[in-house]
């Protein structure tokens, strides 16, 4: 046994923070940051919905979430375009990560986490609170700003905004 837990020796606590990241905000970064705190491997699933038509293709998505993640050495980029608890399965994950801004994201979240549990007894979902200036925070929010030429600095980190003005032809 592991002196500081009650797992086995080398067997890590590994959680997902999957979502749609179009773009990743300021607002996932800070449950990155933090949920890269309290897991040994956190893993930051992008979404590839087929139903939707995001602005930023998987593999954009996944190369501003590696940049903007380079220095949170136990954070991974993946995606999955598969129900979620069979990602986490494939990853050998036990936790989902999801972050909350209000009730509505609450009631929303609680109905995918009951879901999912029914789907795996042994996958949990850990919910965190929005850091209070990022509660307002959305993806949609910046496309929409970007795409008028609205500043989008104080929301996104430089290398989404960069992608932000090359997707909507914007000048520097």
């Amino acid at each position: 046994m592991n002196s500081k837990s009650n797992r086995p020796e080398g067997e890590h606590r590994i959680a997902v923070y999957p979502g749609s990241f179009d773009p990743v905000t300021f607002g996932h970064l800070d449950i990155i940051r933090r949920a890269a705190k309290q897991y040994d491997r956190l893993i930051v699933a992008v979404l590839n919905n087929t139903t939707k038509s995001p602005l930023f293709t998987v593999e954009e998505r996944t190369s501003l979430l590696l940049e903007v993640t380079k220095d949170l050495p136990n954070v991974e980029i993946g995606n999955f375009r598969d129900l979620l608890v069979r990602y986490l399965r494939s990853q050998q994950a036990q936790v989902i990560v999801r972050g909350i801004r209000s009730v509505t994201d609450f009631e929303y979240e609680l109905q995918m986490a009951s879901t999912n549990r029914q789907l795996d007894e042994g996958i949990e979902t850990i919910f965190m609170m929005t850091n209070p200036k990022y509660s307002y925070l959305s993806s949609s929010i910046v496309k929409e700003i970007a795409k008028f030429d609205g500043a989008v600095q104080d929301l996104v980190p430089p290398a989404v905004e960069a992608a932000l003005r090359g997707k909507f032809g914007k000048r520097d």
